[in-house]
């Protein structure tokens, strides 16, 4: 292996209570029922279009709604998003020992992609990564191989050369889908018999399990 492919939320950063506190703010403005946060780790990974559908009751689940909802999520997130997100405890030390390493290292999110980069700067930003990309029009979205080939491309690594280490069912399908090497992360939103059945090759409970699985 010579370069790892990073999902963000979930594996990288706990963002799960802003996401949250966000979406329930927004919910709460419509009059709606809110979420506990454990719920939300249902709720993302699939792009804020997905979360807001996920959030709304069933009756709300209309087109129009889903479009209000996106749209005052994402001026909600915009004011709290670094309220109380953080690495996971054991991300810095795997990030220097990468560097350590000279592994190559980048970050695929189904966020949108300037907030990928403004999180990342934030609260990533004392490490270099060869490529940070998020959701944008000109690409599809995770599970879709295609942003992950094209970053392999932009960094000139085989995609049999990468781990793909992310925390949910489509961050495994989209690392099948690419030929790279799915390692589902444990400390994220979902549990190990999703990763496994959305085919997750490795699984670890530590980030420095991934210097052991990848054999750097």
């Amino acid at each position: 292996m010579k370069a790892i492919l990073f999902d963000l939320d979930g594996t990288l950063l706990d963002t799960l209570a802003d996401l949250a506190d966000s979406m329930n703010t927004v919910l709460k403005s419509f009059g709606l029922p809110l979420h506990p946060t454990e719920s939300y780790k249902d709720f993302v990974g699939e792009g804020v279009e997905y979360l807001a559908w996920s959030a709304l009751p069933e009756i709300h689940r209309k087109s129009d709604m889903i479009s209000r909802t996106v749209k005052q999520m994402r001026e909600e997130y915009h004011h709290r998003w670094a309220e109380k997100t953080h690495p996971y405890p054991g991300i810095s030390e795997l990030l220097d020992e990468l560097e350590r390493k000279k592994i190559k290292t980048a970050i695929l999110s189904n966020k949108p992609d300037d907030f990928t980069k403004l999180i990342v700067r934030k609260f990533l930003g004392k490490w270099k990564f060869d490529v940070i990309q998020g959701a944008h029009d000109e690409m599809p979205k995770k599970p879709n191989p295609s942003s992950a080939l094209q970053i392999a491309s932009k960094m000139k690594v085989d995609a049999k050369n990468f781990i793909f280490l992310g925390d949910t069912k489509i961050d495994m399908e989209t690392a099948s889908r690419a030929g790279m090497f799915p390692v589902g992360a444990l400390w994220g939103f979902r549990t190990a018999e999703e990763l496994i059945a959305s085919g997750a090759k490795k699984l670890i409970h530590k980030p420095l399990e991934l210097l052991k699985a990848a054999e750097f």
